[in-house]
């Protein structure tokens, strides 16, 4: 599998959005980088970020000292619309419906074929940082 979706041995720590309040996880600077549009990306400090998945909230990271916005996110309507696969550009709908007609197993086969071949690019297609696997599974069973 890539590293995005090995298990983790660095320690993930959460802090609160200072928007919203809600909890949200450390991500790797890679992240950042790859996800704010230019020129903001210019201006990010190598330090301590957090990524807010609050859908209500504008704040998309954020440190002790900078607030980037979702609007400055490459993948924002994505974001938005619900994307669960930034990878190989699955929604959240197009897996839903995929469920309803019985026919998601090939779908997820193929992420997790592609996962295994260390051919997805989750720290840095993700706006959250994180691989998309377990995403699946939640949405198996909210809609089987």
């Amino acid at each position: 599998m890539s590293d995005c979706c090995l298990k983790k041995t660095s320690k993930i720590t959460l802090n609160s959005c200072p928007t919203c309040g809600a909890k949200a996880r450390s991500i790797k600077i890679k992240t950042l980088l790859h996800n704010v549009l230019f020129p903001d990306n210019l201006n990010i400090s190598d330090t301590d970020y957090y990524f807010c998945a609050s859908k209500n909230c504008d704040v998309g990271y954020f440190s002790k000292s900078s607030v980037i916005t979702k609007q400055k996110l490459k993948k924002f309507e994505q974001w938005q619309q619900g994307w669960l696969c930034y990878c190989f550009d699955i929604s959240d709908d197009d897996y839903k419906k995929a469920i309803t007609m019985k026919n998601f197993q090939p779908i997820k086969d193929f992420v997790i074929q592609h996962t295994k071949n260390a051919q997805c690019a989750c720290e840095v297609q993700n706006p959250s940082g994180q691989c998309c696997l377990a995403r699946f599974k939640q949405l198996e069973k909210e809609y089987e």
